[in-house]
């Protein structure tokens, strides 16, 4: 949480995911709210997404109905047919990878570039 400014007690997806970039040498993002990582200029099309045009080290997004916002953001390490393998923080309190279908992901976010 200290990468984004936050101390303990708050969420920590897009928290890791900034942590995670600043250990790559990334400026940025630098964000612990999740819907601040998927801005319009850094996302994919939908024709992209189709298209599988995400890479690795991207970022993807969950979105929750409840809430009407992106409640969740993890780092894409592969896709490959319907799926994509990730790593993402806070899921049951600690890092892991996960695989995710496609149909399930709301938004890809390149931040590489």
């Amino acid at each position: 949480m200290a990468c984004t400014g936050l101390g303990k007690g708050y969420a920590w997806c897009a928290a890791f995911v900034s942590w995670t970039y600043a250990q790559a040498g990334l400026s940025a993002p630098r964000n612990a709210w999740s819907p601040a990582l998927f801005p319009l200029a850094r996302r994919y099309t939908k024709k992209e997404i189709q298209q599988k045009a995400f890479r690795q080290a991207d970022l993807f997004a969950i979105h929750s109905a409840s809430l009407g916002r992106i409640n969740h953001v993890g780092i894409v390490r592969k896709g490959a047919g319907n799926w994509i393998w990730t790593v993402e923080g806070n899921c049951a309190n600690r890092v892991s990878s996960r695989r995710r279908a496609l149909a399930t992901i709301h938004a890809f976010a390149n931040w590489l570039d």
